[in-house]
């Protein structure tokens, strides 16, 4: 996938430049050490015909709050780098199309703390993470961290190590993707999205602990509330998993996905009639602002 070329501008510290044109430090604590965070967003074309990132301001703040909770100095407001997010879809011709702040690290070869950070917002066309078919998933043999040894909220690039390791060992395995227990064989999330189960006309939700909290799972919740549609959080067995009749993977990047299978054991309900159907579609809709919420309320 092209992500850049010679046309392409990115935001990099107060400025936008050509990305092909763009350096980081080969000495960067964030490239040695994967000390550094991030954040997934989304932009959308609306059916005004106007560009609209989808919870801008939801995003910029939990940036803000990762590179605060990893020690990382972080001086930038949301609104000066959501106006930023905007030049650069601008400067791209961009609509519909993913976009990745990163707060990285100056030179640093020690674990001692950093004195200033610097930024970049990039943005490129991207489908559906983990495209728009049913999923086939994993049980992988890798954990999610244990949270005592990280700070598990926060957004931070060394956390996905783990991600890539467990999404590769599902797909070697010819799988299409993967979900991860936790260090006490609760259910916990995919390398990039969180899961939700159907069962008995309620949703359910692993806690959280041993997750990321994701926007769009918040979303989720918000669309359920306005469908009258019960959610429960809480730790989720393998046999729960087992006894689920649907259950669909949501992310930014992956938006609502549904899952066809896990371990080769296929959900019973066909997803047509499944509550993530109900919400994928709500969801496509909220986000392109065909609907408001408070129209379901």
């Amino acid at each position: 996938m092209m992500y850049y070329n010679e046309n392409t501008f990115m935001y990099l510290n107060g400025q936008v430049v050509k990305a092909s044109d763009a350096k980081i430090d080969l000495y960067s604590q964030t490239l040695h050490y994967g000390y550094g965070v991030f954040e997934g967003i989304r932009s959308y074309r609306t059916v005004t015909g106007a560009t609209k990132i989808f919870k801008e301001q939801e995003h910029f703040e939990r940036l803000q709050h990762s590179a605060q909770a990893m020690n990382m100095p972080y001086p930038w407001d949301s609104n000066e780098l959501i106006r930023a997010a905007y030049e650069v879809l601008a400067r791209n011709q961009l609509a519909d199309a993913y976009i990745r702040p990163l707060v990285y690290a100056p030179a640093n070869m020690s674990f001692s703390p950093n004195s200033e950070s610097f930024i970049a917002i990039e943005a490129w066309e991207m489908k559906p993470f983990l495209g728009e078919r049913l999923l086939r998933v994993m049980t992988s043999s890798f954990e999610r961290p244990n949270p005592r040894g990280c700070r598990i909220e926060a957004k931070a690039t060394g956390h996905y190590v783990n991600s890539i390791l467990a999404s590769q060992e599902a797909k070697a395995n010819g799988f299409d993707e993967a979900l991860l227990c936790d260090m006490d064989g609760f259910v916990a999330e995919a390398p990039g999205a969180n899961i939700f189960l159907e069962r008995e006309g309620k949703l359910l939700t692993p806690a959280r602990g041993n997750i990321l909290p994701g926007i769009t799972r918040a979303t989720v919740f918000d669309i359920c509330a306005s469908l009258h549609v019960e959610v429960v959080e809480k730790q989720i067995t393998p046999g729960e998993l087992a006894r689920a009749e649907s259950a669909f993977f949501c992310g930014t990047a992956a938006e609502i996905i549904g899952i066809a299978s896990i371990d080769g054991n296929a959900f019973p309900r066909a997803w047509p009639g499944t509550l993530g159907a109900t919400i994928e579609k709500t969801y496509q809709d909220l986000v392109r602002e065909k609907i408001t919420l408070e129209v379901f309320v």
